[in-house]
């Protein structure tokens, strides 16, 4: 096992979490989305090795395992699938490439929170053999290529915004980013006098995973539905809320109920983007609840754990937004709370979850940060 004390490393890489102030569940639908990278982070450690064989120990697992770097294949565990599936995806783009590493892996990202730690990994890995090996691959083809791994390799049908805004996450800055075709603008993300706090269940149902790939068989449902009598939409997100709305008995009710959420959603995208421009931080907040509201009774992906935090949210003055964000059935809601009544906020929501629940909040306050970067 590679010991953390005594590991030369050749590169360090820090790549961080990422948060989605809004626009959640419409990356796989085409749709606009505005996430960022955060302060918090994997690092990773690499050193070149003159074998064949690579060993990864992640610091958080206490676990390591070793492979053939011409001999990629899946594993039954699946965290290493993240790390196989980056390499595979990398040996398909730019053949034999990458010789023997070993790598460190140490997180301050809470698995199952909704900040992306699989992007984290994901990105991090191809951007420190894409720097240790100078295999010269673009920003896009790290952020594909993390995305193909876990389509492939772990098996969930992600959207392309998780890794997008791991890789090109900067300082201070919002990304409004089309999924359908890249494009992406930087936002500056002025929330003063706010603060962003994250607030984790420390829940993660069984149904978080099998019903993300079910959200979006059932959205393309919808679609080929609504194209058979107007062709001329690609994307679920195209289509306006009124002409949703022409096919209510047509569709089945929990079909018409995804398709609508995401039709909203993309508009409730744009709007609360003009109240950020605007620095209409009220308006802008009202869009987080109005979006939770969607995705709990629409989308169907929230939970009792969840919609309790944001309903008690919602009832403090100090509060002018919160959501579920993320996959959904558990992991983080995102708050936007006055600056100075932050501990407050913390201490209040801390007692009324325990005593609810019977189970502790773990707070997260996070700042805007860049992406994935050498050290």
């Amino acid at each position: 096992m590679l010991n953390p004390n005594t590991f030369d490393a050749d590169i360090t890489i820090h790549s961080p979490g990422r948060i989605n102030l809004i626009g959640e569940h419409i990356d796989y639908n085409g749709g606009l989305v505005l996430p960022a990278a955060i302060d918090k982070r994997i690092l990773l450690e690499f050193r070149k090795t003159s074998s064949e064989i690579c060993t990864i120990f992640s610091s958080n697992y206490n676990s390591s395992f070793t492979f053939n770097i011409n001999d990629v294949s899946r594993s039954d565990i699946e965290w290493q699938n993240y790390i196989l599936g980056v390499i595979f995806h990398i040996n398909l783009l730019k053949p034999n490439r990458i010789g023997g590493f070993d790598c460190i892996i140490e997180s301050n990202l809470p698995l199952g929170s909704g900040i992306s730690s699989s992007a984290a990994l994901e990105c991090g890995m191809a951007k420190g053999l894409n720097d240790l090996f100078s295999i010269g691959l673009s920003d896009i083809e790290l952020i594909t290529l993390s995305r193909d791994a876990e389509h492939n390799f772990v098996g969930t049908k992600c959207g392309i915004m998780d890794q997008f805004a791991v890789v090109k996450g900067k300082k201070d800055k919002l990304i409004l980013l089309n999924c359908e075709t890249l494009d992406y603008r930087l936002i500056e993300a002025d929330f003063n006098p706010y603060q962003i706090v994250l607030l984790n269940t420390n829940v993660s149902h069984s149904l978080a995973s099998s019903q993300y790939n079910v959200r979006r068989q059932e959205c393309e449902s919808a679609l080929k539905t609504i194209k058979k009598s107007y062709p001329s939409y690609n994307n679920l997100v195209d289509i306006p809320p009124e002409i949703i709305a022409e096919f209510k008995t047509v569709l089945p009710q929990n079909i018409y109920n995804r398709a609508l959420y995401v039709s909203q959603e993309q508009r409730r995208t744009l709007k609360a983007v003009s109240y950020l421009k605007a620095k209409d931080l009220i308006g802008f907040g009202w869009c987080l609840f109005q979006s939770h509201y969607g995705l709990q009774h629409l989308y169907e992906v929230s939970c009792k754990e969840l919609d309790f935090l944001v309903d008690q949210a919602r009832e403090l003055d100090d509060v002018i937004g919160a959501r579920m964000m993320g996959g959904g059935f558990g992991g983080c809601t995102i708050n936007l709370v006055h600056k100075e009544k932050v501990k407050e906020f913390i201490s209040e929501m801390t007692k009324s979850y325990r005593k609810q629940f019977n189970i502790d909040l773990s707070p997260i306050e996070i700042s805007i940060g860049d992406g994935v970067k050498q050290l």
